[in-house]
């Protein structure tokens, strides 16, 4: 298919993803879930589980090869720009004023569900035949460790904004504890990428890379966007072309040495001045990022999505596994590790169950072993399934922990509890 007869296929591909996204969320929203879950849900939709199975040619038609790499080049730059406005969200501050429960807790929480899913994938490898042809055993076990290691921080802070809980103890650690969990997961997957390529080389570029990086944003970049975001001289056309570039320029870097676009567009929105003038850069490139090109990239992860695999009874099972395995190693390290640091019950509880989402960021993690050859379509509709639970649990089991300590007489103590900020605007 050449590009000028893509482009019409493209732009009514758009339409129909856009348009049913707004649907599913409509009722998504109706039932008590955050927007994410719906687009999550409409990707899955979209692809050969629903659509392709009861309208294959359609489907077909609609999403041919041509345009699914399109998707996939427009869902990173949502991507990009999602991640930068969680980075945005983020306060280094939430880190340093309860360094001892966030160390614990995001230590129990990664290292444990890393074991857990490791071990869940030897045993599915060998039960199953859940791996890839001509991937080693070690390398897509630890995968699988670091997929069901990860937390989705850009959901954790559409729920916490939502919910109006940022400002509450356990809403304020769960932000710091899903951020470190997540720069924590990336550093392994880089690991990872390079157990697959054979080489010690990616490992060291990305490790190095990735802190060459860091140094430069926070020492030098951070200065520079201050002096743009501050001049009278500078309109807000031009800011937001200056924040683009710098966007996409970082997406390149840590593209290239193995960390991803995400975390480049993470670490810019975490140094990023805070101020009038850098809320309205943000109020005007969060929008098209997050309505019209995520839900891109949660199509072209359901385009990979097969469900129908898991009418096979092992399958199945494992994968019931595999989400148990999840859920228990996640939020149940997490909420042991929070009470061993002094943490009561109820914020433990709580801070368990919003950094045990996986969400968006274990899409981004299987799209990238997708793409690296490390995920067998099995694999990745198992862990999309831990994606999808562990995603769509956490607002209703937060809603009843709420109406058990309002019966309690409990509630006022968690929202009174430590207030800490989390973002640095006001």
């Amino acid at each position: 298919m050449s590009p000028s007869e893509a482009a019409p296929t493209f732009f009514l591909a758009v339409v129909v993803i856009l348009v049913v996204v707004r649907v599913v969320c409509l009722v998504a929203v109706k039932l008590g879930q955050p927007p994410v879950v719906g687009e999550m849900i409409a990707g899955v939709l979209l692809g050969p589980s629903l659509f392709g199975l009861v309208l294959p040619d359609v489907q077909a038609a609609l999403f041919p090869d041509a345009i699914r790499s399109l998707l996939y080049v427009g869902g990173q730059i949502g991507l990009v720009i999602y991640m930068f406005g969680a980075g945005y969200e983020f306060n280094l501050s939430t880190i340093t004023k309860s360094r001892k429960s966030v160390a614990a807790i995001s230590s129990a929480g990664t290292l444990v569900p890393l074991a857990l899913g490791v071990g869940v994938a030897v045993l599915g490898t060998s039960w199953v035949g859940i791996g890839k042809e001509g991937v080693p055993l070690v390398t897509s076990a630890a995968f699988v460790g670091v997929a069901v290691a990860i937390t989705a921080f850009p959901m954790m802070v559409r729920i916490i904004t939502e919910r109006g809980i940022g400002s509450t103890r356990f809403g304020s650690l769960a932000l710091a504890c899903g951020a470190l969990d997540d720069v924590l997961a990336w550093l392994l997957l880089a690991v990872v990428l390079g157990m697959h390529a054979g080489s010690l080389g990616p490992i060291a570029l990305a490790l190095g890379g990735g802190l060459l990086f860091a140094l430069l944003v926070f020492l030098v970049g951070r200065r520079l966007l201050t002096r743009v975001m501050g001049s009278d001289r500078v309109s807000v056309d031009q800011r937001v072309l200056i924040t683009a570039m710098t966007l996409f320029a970082a997406a390149w870097f840590t593209d290239t040495i193995g960390l991803y676009a995400v975390f480049g567009a993470f670490t810019v929105g975490v140094a990023f001045p805070r101020g009038a003038a850098a809320d309205a850069v943000l109020a005007k490139i969060m929008p098209i990022g997050s309505i019209v090109f995520v839900p891109l990239f949660f199509t072209y992860s359901g385009l990979n999505t097969r469900f129908a695999l898991l009418a096979d009874p092992k399958l199945l099972a494992f994968a019931l596994l595999t989400v148990a395995v999840a859920i228990v190693g996640k939020l149940g390290a997490s909420w042991g590790a929070a009470r061993l640091a002094g943490e009561p019950p109820a914020i433990a509880t709580r801070v368990g169950v919003l950094v045990n989402a996986r969400g968006l960021m274990q899409l981004i993690a299987l799209n990238v072993g997708l793409a690296a050859g490390i995920v067998s379509p099995a694999l990745f509709t198992v862990l999309v399934l831990v994606a999808l639970v562990t995603t769509i649990m956490t607002a209703p089991v937060l809603a009843w922990l709420d109406r058990r300590d309002t019966r309690k007489g409990s509630s006022e103590v968690l929202l009174m509890a430590e207030p800490v900020p989390v973002t640095g605007k006001s």
